[in-house]
């Protein structure tokens, strides 16, 4: 849901101090670079440039839309990183390409991952088929891409799906690739264990959250332009389509032995699990009749995330570093193609092995800043000193490749992931330990200051006598403060979007450039006490999926605590599902301010049953249905008792929140 206002104020033109960085921003030199050569391999057939994926509702925007970029050619402008310029410019090879000839075909750029299909080396045209896309409509044109070159040669069916993890952007699309959204029972689901939680995890228990950053992430609500959104670092940016859930009917529960591949009809795998690196449950594979490796998200050119800025849990440097390692050890000597689910495949040529030099390179970078930052650690210093000591200081060796450059991760953050995985939020300091709220520590700071204009004129004329990138670091900062204790302060504000501005103009980070301009948007142009924007889990076969015990937990998560324990209960459920079978049985307490679920029948003690169907609960659960509502329909009953405790619960106890809250300003 978007929650973009009418601009109040214009992006602003490159300042002095942004010209002098950019301009200093090395790149390849004229046909030195490899990147571009591999973007380009193997087209066969590209998108049109006003390639655009409708909206089915016809006042909404495009769900895909890459007659948006069109703006991308020729040299950088100012107002962008030329680093990351020209990774946006290599984002834009789109269309169908060969990986290796009748094995493997990737399309790209119909959204922010790309969707592989693997063909039966036998030849059968059977085809399994790897990361569906965030949107079904993106998945959907993608199939029909690859099947209007690849079918003329004979017919295709797919027999397998599989997701390499646990992201949206590489299960979403999954229904798209079947009339009418149905998944026929022969055709096999692929996951690494643990998928499923993951899944869940990720966007149902902290889904809002992770939603509103990721529209700052992804640039969801700026303009394509030179001064807004030009790249996600890793592809465009993410779809707007109709995102779908399919339950994995296969799990990889371990990595495979080579001398028993894991058999999918004709097709045989070698999977690698690889848990806690870019995803907490992800896979990458290999085909030993083919000799192609296929690293999931694990190994892309570009320095990936210990830690997404959209909110993940942080991801553990040391053990991608050595997952990469074991794939070198297993397949590197067999690989002779290498492909993603982002960007582009490499292969290896003549006596040069590309791909075992590229996932060495890749592996001693996440290990250098793992390594690296806990010796600096050790020596006494914080996460944040950490990060200047090693952001910019990378050896030769790692930070002379362009594929190791920092278009999705940085050095910056990843180092401060790495700090926080081992040492937690507290650096020591125990003026940190109990600090104030944002809006409590500015209002002290600007009164301490003299005041809000005070600190806003002066904040003016070090912004305009700014020379350095870390003048507007430090005036980030102190605007902040005034912001935060006045969000109404408007001089505040508006110079503060124009200090983040500049800095997104100068990040080689697609995602920090997105986080700088969304921030700038929102202080320009978000009113003060603008209204909550209630938000549902919308994925209903996320929410189907979900065991009982997923949905009491995140019920849990909704539950007004203190209030909660002001109002005690206890009540048996008896949940069917509308098919033959028993219901199942449980028991939900309210105590001290928690929501336990048990998988057992009521107790003795608990007067108090209901008999309700599980659509019905789900919709109790997320979409803010009421007792009456599902009692009125006949999917509630009560058994015994009355139902009070179940109405408390739902309709006082239960909160919703905020898709639209407010990130830079309280």
């Amino acid at each position: 849901m978007s929650t973009h206002h009418p601009r109040a104020v214009e992006p602003q033109d490159a300042s002095d101090v942004t010209k002098r960085f950019n301009a200093r921003v090395p790149l390849p030199p004229p046909g030195t670079d490899t990147e571009q050569t591999l973007a380009q391999a193997g087209l066969l057939y590209r998108f049109p440039p006003n390639f655009e994926i409708p909206n089915p509702n016809p006042l909404l925007p495009p769900i895909w839309s890459l007659a948006q970029y069109a703006f991308l050619a020729g040299a950088a402008p100012d107002t962008v990183n030329p680093s990351l310029w020209r990774n946006a410019l290599l984002n834009m090879n789109c269309g169908l390409f060969q990986v290796v000839e009748d094995a493997v075909y990737q399309v790209r750029g119909a959204d922010l991952s790309n969707i592989s299909f693997i063909e039966d080396p036998a030849g059968s045209g059977d085809i399994v088929v790897l990361d569906p896309l965030v949107s079904e409509e993106c998945a959907a044109v993608a199939l029909q891409t690859y099947l209007n070159v690849r079918a003329k040669t004979k017919p295709r069916k797919i027999i397998a799906v599989i997701f390499s993890h646990s992201h949206v952007d590489h299960y979403g699309g999954v229904r798209g690739l079947f009339p009418g959204g149905q998944i026929p029972d022969d055709v096999a689901i692929v996951a690494p264990d643990g998928f499923l939680e993951h899944v869940v995890s990720e966007n149902v228990y902290a889904g809002t959250a992770m939603t509103r950053r990721a529209s700052f992430m992804y640039g969801l609500e700026l303009r394509k332009s030179a001064r807004g959104e030009v790249d996600a670092g890793l592809g465009k940016t993410s779809s707007t389509g109709t995102v779908g859930f399919v339950t994995p009917t296969v799990t990889i529960t371990e990595t495979t032995d080579p001398a028993a591949p894991v058999r999918i009809k004709s097709f045989l795998f070698e999977f690698q699990l690889t848990p806690g690196t870019e995803a907490p449950s992800e896979m990458n594979f290999f085909l030993p009749q083919t000799g192609i490796l296929c690293m999931a998200e694990n190994a892309t050119p570009t320095l990936h995330n210990i830690y997404s800025l959209r909110g993940t849990q942080v991801r553990d440097a040391k053990a991608w570093s050595e997952y990469l390692h074991d794939a070198i050890q297993r397949y590197g000597s067999r690989a002779t193609a290498m492909f993603a689910s982002h960007f582009w495949p490499r292969w290896k040529t003549g006596q040069n092995n590309e791909i075992v030099d590229f996932l060495t390179n890749q592996a001693d970078l996440y290990r250098y800043l793992h390594d690296q930052t806990l010796r600096l650690a050790n020596q006494g210093h914080t996460m944040t000193e950490i990060a200047e000591l090693i952001d910019g200081h990378l050896p030769a060796g790692l930070s002379g490749p362009w594929y190791n450059h920092g278009y999705y991760g940085t050095t910056s953050h990843n180092v401060k992931s790495v700090y926080q995985r081992y040492l937690g939020w507290f650096d020591g300091n125990a003026a940190h330990l109990h600090g104030l709220t944002p809006s409590e520590a500015g209002r002290r700071y600007v009164l301490a200051m003299g005041g809000a204009a005070k600190v806003v004129e002066n904040a003016q004329i070090a912004y305009d006598k700014a020379e350095t990138v870390e003048d507007y670091r430090w005036l980030a900062e102190l605007l902040s403060h005034v912001t935060f204790a006045d969000p109404g302060d408007t001089k505040a504000k508006q110079l503060e979007a124009n200090v983040l501005e500049q800095l997104g103009y100068q990040s080689e980070s697609g995602p920090w450039r997105n986080f700088y301009a969304s921030a700038a948007q929102e202080l320009r142009d978000r009113p003060v006490g603008l209204p909550p924007v209630r938000t549902t889990l919308n994925n209903g076969d996320v929410l189907a999926a979900m065991s009982l015990e997923m949905l009491f937990d995140f019920m849990g998560i909704r539950l007004s605590g203190a209030l909660a324990a002001k109002h005690p209960m206890s009540f048996g459920l008896n949940v069917y599902d509308g098919l033959a079978g028993d219901p199942v049985m449980c028991t939900v307490r309210v105590r001290n301010g928690v929501l336990v679920y048990l998988g057992e029948p009521a107790p003795d003690d608990v007067y108090t049953d209901y008999r309700i169907s599980r659509a019905a609960l789900n919709q109790l659960a997320v979409s803010g249905a009421t007792v009456k509502q599902l009692e009125a329909e006949g999917s509630l009953t009560v058994l015994t008792g009355d139902y009070g405790p179940l109405t408390l619960l739902a309709e006082v106890l239960l909160e919703y929140f905020d898709l639209g809250f407010a990130i830079t300003m309280p």
